[in-house]
C-alpha cells in the first residue's frame, strides 16, 4: 500500500499536535506515512523528499511546523502537489504568530493552504477533500463525516432545549 497523504513535522516534538491528523486519516482508511524533516537541520532529506513524493504515490502534504516554520514552505517550493500548512505554538514561538505567518504569508506561486494554530484535524479534512475529487469511495467517507458533524449540533440543541432559565423563551 502507497501513502496518498504524507504528514511531516519540524520534529518530534510537534508530535502531539499532528496526532489529530493521524486518526482522522486512520478513522476514514486513507494510507498515510509520518516523518520528521527539518527545513533547517535536514535540508538535503527534505529536498528528496519533496521531490520524490509523487512519485511515491503522495497525493497530499501536510506539514506541521512552529516557531520560524519554513518546512510547508520549504516543501511547496520544492514539490508539484498541494501542501497544507500546521502552524504550532512550539516552545521558542510567539504565541503562534510567527508560525501562522510564516505559512500563510507565501510568495505568488508557492501556495500553501494554511489551517488554524494547532489545526491538525482540519488539515487532514481538507487533504481528505482534495483526495475525495478523484475518489468516490474517500468522497463518501467525507459526506458521511460531514453529515456526522450535522447530527452532533442538532443533537446539542435538543439537549439545549432542557436548559431552563427563569427568563428563557
Amino acid at each position: 500500500m502507497k501513502p496518498k497523504v504524507s504528514v511531516i513535522m519540524g520534529s518530534t516534538s510537534d508530535l502531539p499536535v499532528m496526532k489529530s491528523a493521524l486518526e482522522f486519516l486512520n478513522d476514514l482508511e486513507i494510507p498515510f506515512e509520518l516523518n520528521a524533516l527539518s527545513a533547517h537541520r535536514t535540508p538535503k532529506q527534505a529536498m528528496d523528499f519533496a521531490k520524490n513524493a509523487y512519485n511515491r504515490g503522495v497525493r497530499v502534504i501536510i506539514a506541521g511546523a512552529g516557531g520560524a516554520a519554513h518546512l510547508p514552505g520549504v516543501i511547496a517550493a520544492l514539490s508539484p502537489i498541494p501542501v497544507i500548512g500546521v502552524p504550532i505554538k512550539s516552545s521558542n514561538s510567539i504565541d503562534g504568530w510567527d508560525s501562522i505567518l510564516s505559512i500563510l504569508q507565501m510568495p505568488s506561486g508557492i501556495p500553501v493552504a494554511t489551517v488554524a494554530l494547532d489545526g491538525a484535524k482540519n488539515a487532514a479534512i481538507l487533504s481528505a477533500q482534495i483526495l475525495a475529487t478523484g475518489d468516490v469511495k474517500i468522497l463518501k467517507k467525507v459526506k458521511d463525516f460531514k453529515s456526522s458533524l450535522e447530527e452532533k449540533i442538532l443533537k446539542a440543541n435538543k439537549e439545549l432545549s432542557n436548559v431552563k432559565y427563569k427568563f428563557r423563551v
